[in-house]
């Protein structure tokens, strides 16, 4: 498939969604600019692209099998236990792209958290918000080995402020650092829109399995408590949009990303994990919310204790959570919305040599 297009592989992690609708505007910006992007991945990563892009190439890559345990404190443990699986499937996707590269004439390669998919030959960026990576008393190695990985890429994007005020904290900022890092500013796939206000909350689940599913159970019961019109979007991704309603409620299984912006922007308020683009889709809708971290995960756990310490949003534990705890989100201010004028001709510049 040798041409004269200018092929840019985009490989987003499957874990959860957000890997993946990040990538969505810069897929956007890429054809823009006149790139061919080609989408690689697995999984509902994979297939949430192909429903967002059908006309473009998908190539699959190997699954990390991350998989959650269903006890936050067995979190760490099960991540340890899928290490060798995690290890062997970045091998083999570095002898897939190392193909991929001749097959497919790339021109360069856009990776979010995939830590195999780059190359020394075409220029390679690594999309991360986690310089540091919070695992309790084992962050500093953590961190180590992830900063170890993204030196091997040409370029860092950073989807945040590099000053204060940000999103991050210190997931996304180092004290000193030799990485080639670049801040975008927030990225997400979502337009403000002055629309009317339809539904008094807005439930937007996603995050791997088991958590999800136990987190929609749990809320699935809650809203039924709820006095005024709810939209419930479950989070999973099917060949088929299924509509239900119950009550005040209407529910789907996943969304278009033109269908979640019309949503977001007719909710008064959003009930959801503390994931990284949702965080980022909140703050560029200036939509308030309350958060659910996912059990275990240190780095929501981490964000959702930032934004209530200063003032921003609530949050509770899973098993905690009540229908009445929404009433603290009138407390807090929401989300900073954090303008950063994203340059894409400079950035994609890296791609334009032959």
């Amino acid at each position: 498939m040798k041409n004269s297009t200018r092929n840019i592989l985009v490989a987003p992690l499957n874990w959860g969604l957000g890997h993946a609708t990040r990538c969505i505007p810069i897929i956007r910006e890429l054809e823009k600019n006149g790139f061919t992007p080609i989408i690689a991945s697995d999984g509902v990563a994979l297939q949430i692209l192909q429903k967002e892009f059908p006309n473009l190439q998908a190539l699959n890559l190997p699954s990390y099998e991350i998989e959650y345990a269903k006890s936050s404190s067995g979190f760490k443990w099960k991540l340890i236990v899928n290490s060798p699986k995690m290890i062997d499937a970045i091998f083999t996707e570095k002898k897939m792209v190392k193909k991929w590269i001749s097959e497919y004439n790339l021109h360069g390669i856009i990776s979010d958290n995939r830590l195999g998919v780059y190359s020394k030959k075409i220029p390679s960026v690594f999309i991360t918000h986690q310089l540091n990576v919070l695992s309790g008393n084992t962050t500093w190695i953590s961190s180590k080995l992830h900063q170890h990985f993204i030196k091997k890429f040409s370029e860092c994007w950073v989807p945040d402020i590099e000053r204060n005020p940000n999103l991050t904290g210190k997931l996304g900022h180092l004290k000193k650092s030799k990485l080639n890092l670049r801040y975008l500013g927030p990225l997400s796939r979502l337009e403000k829109k002055e629309l009317p206000i339809k539904y008094d909350l807005m439930v937007i689940l996603s995050g791997p399995e088991p958590q999800r599913t136990y987190l929609e159970q749990k809320l699935r019961e809650e809203v039924l408590q709820f006095k005024g019109k709810v939209i419930f979007i479950c989070g999973v991704i099917e060949s088929e949009q299924k509509i239900e309603q119950q009550g005040n409620v209407t529910y789907y299984n996943f969304m278009t990303s033109e269908e979640l912006e019309t949503a977001f922007n007719e909710s008064e308020m959003v009930l959801c994990r503390s994931g990284y683009t949702t965080v980022m889709d909140l703050a560029k809708l200036e939509k308030k919310a309350f958060f659910i971290p996912t059990p275990g995960q240190f780095e929501q756990e981490y964000l959702a204790r930032r934004f209530k310490r200063n003032g921003l949003a609530p949050y509770t534990k899973q098993d905690d959570f009540r229908i009445e705890d929404l009433e603290d989100i009138k407390l807090y201010q929401g989300l900073p919305k954090l303008e950063k004028e994203i340059h894409w001709k400079q950035l994609l510049i890296l791609f334009e040599g032959e």
